[in-house]
């Protein structure tokens, strides 16, 4: 989402580089690109001019350590005004109000409120062990109730049921019945969306806080709504008492500024941010990492985090045995190693937490994701024997293997080469340093009966 935005404030600090000292002099041009790059992301006016003001005040007359160069400095600068623009520090969902805890979603229609919805629950559920209730207040869209309902299956949710002929605020209030007798620790709202704002969607939503009395209620919006995000903010700010906001579709091409102007202009923090389709796509959102990002510095702790929740360890494990004991690493281990890439997001949702300065120069992700596609249907197109025993694949059964995944015999040739050197690495790592891994994973210092 903040790619573009990235790429600019990195080079705005190119030219204090050499300098012993911040003056006015020398980031006058600095802070106009800064100015350009934020107003480019679409942020908001006003926004930009406070944000450029703070800096300004701050990076005059900065002394540069000695260790330091300026745009060492700069950037520091940067960071923290970028955090505190992006809210500071929040302490997040604390539930610790009697339950069932009440979460009230409100937003247009579009925004993604639904699905948000579910992948919230199924946040709660995994990494706070919370037992969750949803429900649909949609009444108008009858399609919205099934999608929850299906959603709450898919996430391991409770879900209490609704009609169209139903009344908003009479659901809402039997669903709040409901989640106390039936011991929820948390009961989540979807209200109905509307293309624009009006008066009516207001109401409601007015109506149902009022019934279900929610301990949060926040503001679904697309992030690439643009300007118009910040309109709607200020109008559901206006009806409800908002708590937070979360941010859908960040993942996206939007320039970002819906993200840095949303909470200066509402004065509510980021709560959330969606990241893709699938429900395991919501972050809680942390400003200092997301200013780090968007800075170029990455977001490593975000990183750890994705590798620890997707790597299957019985997996790694199983593939260190086998290189420990000796056994020929072959295609069933590579197509294994690069599912659970793609099960970490690809390589684009890798490269995109680490520091821009580790990753100049490396290929354009979506091509590399491309090319690990392709590798696995290549390796899907071999028999049996081939995956156990590459070095039976000639000539004609390459021109197959290529016609079965759809590729070209080069495809086929460099993905055997790169294998044969991966082989080869497996080979000389069979020694200490990966007993000493394969250790790691049972948390002492090597693998039983193989020291």
């Amino acid at each position: 989402m903040f790619d573009n935005l990235s790429q600019r404030l990195a080079k705005t600090v190119q030219n204090l580089r050499g300098k012993g000292r911040i003056t006015d002099e020398n980031i006058t041009e600095t802070l106009r690109e800064v100015r350009m790059a934020l107003l480019e992301a679409d942020v908001a006016v006003p926004v930009v001019k406070r944000f450029i003001d703070a800096v300004r005040v701050k990076a005059q007359g900065a002394d540069v350590a000695a260790s330091l160069t300026p745009g060492q400095v700069f950037v520091s600068i940067l960071h923290r005004e970028l955090v505190e623009l992006l809210g500071g520090a929040r302490a997040g969902f604390e539930l610790r109000a009697q339950p069932p805890y009440v979460v009230l979603l409100a937003g247009l229609q579009g925004a993604g409120k639904t699905t948000t919805a579910a992948k919230l629950a199924r946040w709660l559920i995994e990494s706070q062990k919370k037992r969750v209730l949803l429900v649909s207040t949609d009444v108008r869209r009858p399609a919205a109730i099934l999608q929850l309902e299906r959603l709450a299956t898919q996430v391991g949710a409770g879900f209490h049921p609704s009609s169209s002929d139903g009344d908003p605020v009479q659901i809402a209030r039997s669903a709040v019945d409901a989640a106390r007798n039936g011991v929820y620790d948390v009961l989540i709202v979807d209200t109905a969306g509307r293309l624009h704002v009006d008066s009516e969607l207001m109401d409601e939503a007015r109506s149902i806080d009022a019934a279900v009395a929610a301990h949060e209620k926040l503001f679904v919006v697309d992030a690439m709504a643009g300007q118009d995000a910040l309109n709607s903010a200020r109008a559901f700010g206006a009806a409800l008492d908002l708590t937070g906001i979360i941010l859908t579709k960040a993942d996206g091409d939007a320039r970002g500024g819906a993200a840095l102007s949303v909470r200066e202009v509402t004065g509510k923090p980021i709560v959330f941010l969606g990241v893709g389709e699938k429900v395991d796509a919501l972050q809680p959102f942390d400003p200092e990492r997301m200013a780090g990002r968007i800075l170029g510095m990455g977001d490593v702790v975000a990183l750890v985090e994705q590798v620890q929740g997707k790597v299957d360890a019985a997996e790694a494990e199983r593939l260190a045995r086998k290189v420990v004991s000796g056994q020929r690493f072959d295609f069933y281990d590579l197509k294994g190693q690069l599912e659970q890439l793609q099960k970490m997001g690809g390589l684009g949702a890798l490269v995109d937490k680490l520091p821009a300065n580790l990753v100049k120069g490396a290929p354009v992700t979506a091509e590399g994701d491309q090319a690990v596609r392709r590798q696995i249907a290549i390796i899907n197109s071999m028999t049996h024997r081939e995956r156990r025993r590459p070095e039976i694949i000639d000539g004609s059964r390459r021109r197959r293997i290529a016609s079965g995944s759809g590729t070209q015999v080069q495809d086929v040739n460099r993905l055997l080469k790169q294998f044969t050197e991966m082989q080869r690495m497996m080979k000389s790592m069979k020694g200490g340093k990966l007993q000493r891994m394969l250790g790691a994973f049972r948390g002492r210092g090597g693998p039983p009966g193989l020291s």
